[in-house]
C-alpha cells in the first residue's frame, strides 16, 4: 500500500482532496515503476480537480503532473543497460533500477507511480529531485513559446505577465537567457522585488499603476516585441495595447478565468500577431518534441542560465494546503512536494 492524494468528485481542493491508502500501482510490460521523491505543484492541477481544466480526469484521478524519482522497477518489454538513457541527445527507451528520472505525466502525489518508459527524461546528476520537479511544465512551455512560437531574438523586449508565479518566473529567466530586454507584471511590492532578482530589466506592480503607459515609458513608446500571456481577462486587454509593429502576443493560459476577445482591427492597424502556445498538443503531434525541449532546458541548466525559484518545500500531507495557497495566488515561483 501507499499514500496518495485522490479525488472521487470534482470541486475546491479544499474540500475534496482526500490523503488515502491505495495499492502500489502495478506496471505493463512498456511501465516502469517510479518511487516519487518530487512533485511541482502546477495552476492547472487545481483547474483539474474543479473539472475546469480542458484534459478531464476520469474519477477517480491522483493529481500531480511534474514527477521526479527513482526507477525501483522496470517491465519486462523496458530494455536494460548498464547506464540507461542518461546520455543527452539519447532516445533509447532503455532503464534500469535505481535510474533517477523525470516524467510530465499524472498520478504524481503519491509515493509510488507507473509510468511509460518511452516518455521518462533523464536527470544529470547535478540536478536535484526538487529542481527537477520545476523544470518540465514551466520552462518546457517556456522554451516552446519563446522559441518555436514567437522566435525571440537577442535585443527583443518582452513583457510578462504574472511574472512571480511558477510559469512567469521561469519565462523572465528563459527571456533573459535568450537575450531579451525583460519586463515583467506582479502584484504587490514583494512580487515586483522577486521578478527583479529573476533577472528583469524592469518590474510593476499592476494594481499600482496604469500598465499601458508603464511599458510604454519603458520602451520609450514603442511597445514590447513579445508578450508572454498567461492571465486573459482584463490584464489581456491592456497589454494587447502595448505590443510593437510585428509584435508576437504570446497565448499562454487564462488563470484571471474570464477568456478576452480580441478586437482584429487592432490586429491589423499594429500589425502585431497573436500566438497560441499548446505545447501539450505540439508533443502529441512531434513525437522528437519532448527529448528535444528537455535537452534544451538542461543545456540551460548547466550552463546557468535557468535556476528555478522554489518558494517553498512541503511534505506530502502539505500538498492539498499547497494547491490552494497557489489557487489564492499567495506563492511566488514553484511549490514543491518532496516524498520520503
Amino acid at each position: 500500500m501507499m499514500r496518495a492524494w485522490q479525488v472521487h468528485e470534482v470541486g475546491e481542493p479544499a474540500e475534496v482532496l482526500q490523503l488515502v491508502e491505495v495499492p502500489v500501482p502495478t506496471i505493463r510490460p512498456d511501465q516502469v515503476l517510479i518511487k516519487v521523491a518530487a512533485v511541482g505543484l502546477n495552476f492547472p492541477d487545481g483547474l483539474q480537480i474543479r473539472g475546469g481544466y480542458q484534459i478531464k480526469a476520469e474519477l477517480p484521478f491522483i493529481p500531480g503532473s511534474e514527477i521526479a524519482g527513482t526507477i525501483v522497477a522496470v517491465g519486462e518489454d523496458v530494455g536494460s543497460s548498464e547506464t540507461g538513457s542518461r546520455e543527452v541527445g539519447s532516445n533509447e527507451s532503455t532503464w534500469k533500477i535505481d535510474d533517477r528520472v523525470v516524467w510530465m505525466g499524472t498520478g504524481g502525489l503519491a509515493e509510488f507511480v507507473a509510468a511509460p518508459a518511452a516518455a521518462l527524461f533523464p536527470m544529470p546528476d547535478n540536478l536535484s529531485f526538487q529542481k527537477a520537479a520545476c523544470l518540465p511544465y514551466n520552462y518546457g512551455t517556456g522554451v516552446y513559446a519563446l522559441e518555436n512560437r514567437a522566435r525571440l531574438s537577442p535585443g527583443e523586449t518582452m513583457l510578462v505577465t504574472a511574472a512571480a508565479g511558477g510559469v512567469g518566473s521561469a519565462a523572465v529567466q528563459l527571456g533573459k537567457a535568450m537575450g531579451a530586454n525583460v519586463i515583467g507584471l506582479a502584484g504587490g511590492p514583494d512580487k515586483v522585488a522577486t521578478v527583479y532578482e529573476l533577472g528583469a530589466d524592469a518590474a510593476f506592480d499592476y494594481r499600482e499603476v496604469d500598465i499601458v503607459d508603464a511599458v510604454r515609458a519603458a520602451t520609450d513608446g514603442r511597445g514590447v516585441d513579445v508578450c508572454y500571456e498567461a492571465v486573459s481577462g482584463d490584464t489581456f486587454d491592456q497589454v494587447r495595447r502595448c505590443m510593437a509593429w510585428d509584435g508576437r502576443l504570446l497565448i499562454i493560459g487564462f488563470t484571471s478565468g474570464r477568456i478576452a476577445q480580441a478586437p482584429t482591427n487592432h490586429i491589423l492597424l499594429k500589425n502585431y500577431s497573436i500566438v497560441g502556445v499548446h505545447w501539450g498538443a505540439y508533443l502529441d503531434r512531434s513525437p522528437s518534441a519532448p527529448r528535444e525541449n528537455w535537452d534544451r532546458i538542461i543545456e540551460l541548466f548547466d550552463t546557468g542560465k535557468i535556476d528555478p525559484l522554489i518558494s517553498s518545500v512541503r511534505p506530502l500531507d502539505q500538498a492539498r494546503q499547497g494547491l490552494v495557497d497557489i489557487g489564492a495566488r499567495q506563492t511566488v515561483g514553484k511549490v514543491v512536494i518532496a516524498i520520503d
